[in-house]
């Protein structure tokens, strides 16, 4: 009897235990996203929608900007503007455009990064068109705007104070799932 109720025990234990790892790993990804976000880790750039926060500066940087596609997603998305020249500090828009080559809408969501890391957490995002999923209809054309700040500090950080040149890189990624949504709903049915 004693033998039984330990090995009830452990196998209690161990079920605990393989819970927690599965509410683990179901919680890294967003976990990880808030990090990267918060601390501009591998190159994600804050989001920060106060625009009161830097005080321009004299100095500029050139913000390059890159789009590719994911071979899944029907689009051609590129930005409007190769690169700018940017006061740090001051509040800078920049634009994107996007075309559905498809005959149906497709939904599209965009992941994005600067470079260098080492400069993520100085860049701050006011309003991105990647902070939600973006519907085009057939054949549409859009542009994608995204206002952006290079925070003043970065001037006075050792790793960051040299760099003047910083590149926003976006991708796009079909989302599957909402594009067949969208595409029974628009589905004609037939009646009996």
């Amino acid at each position: 009897m004693n033998t039984e109720r330990r090995n009830r025990r452990t196998g209690i234990a161990a079920g605990l235990v393989i819970l927690a790892m599965l509410g683990l790993t179901a919680a890294s990804v967003p976990l990880y996203d808030l990090y990267c976000r918060v601390s501009g880790y591998g190159g994600t750039p804050r989001i920060d929608g106060d625009t009161t926060a830097a005080q321009p500066q004299s100095e500029r940087v050139t913000v390059s900007f890159n789009a590719d596609v994911d071979h899944a997603l029907p689009w051609r998305f590129q930005p409007a503007q190769r690169s700018l020249s940017v006061v740090v500090g001051e509040q800078t828009m920049a634009f994107y455009e996007a075309v559905n080559h498809a005959d149906h809408a497709v939904v599209g969501r965009a992941v994005y990064n600067v470079t260098p890391f080492k400069i993520g957490s100085y860049f701050s995002k006011i309003s991105c068109f990647c902070f939600d999923e973006q519907t085009l209809k057939p054949g549409e054309r859009v542009e994608m705007p995204v206002s952006f700040y290079v925070d003043p500090a970065m001037l006075a950080d050792a790793d960051t104070r040299d760099v003047r040149q910083i590149t926003l890189s976006y991708t796009f990624f079909i989302d599957r799932e909402a594009t067949e949504a969208l595409r029974a709903a628009s589905a004609p049915h037939s009646s009996s």
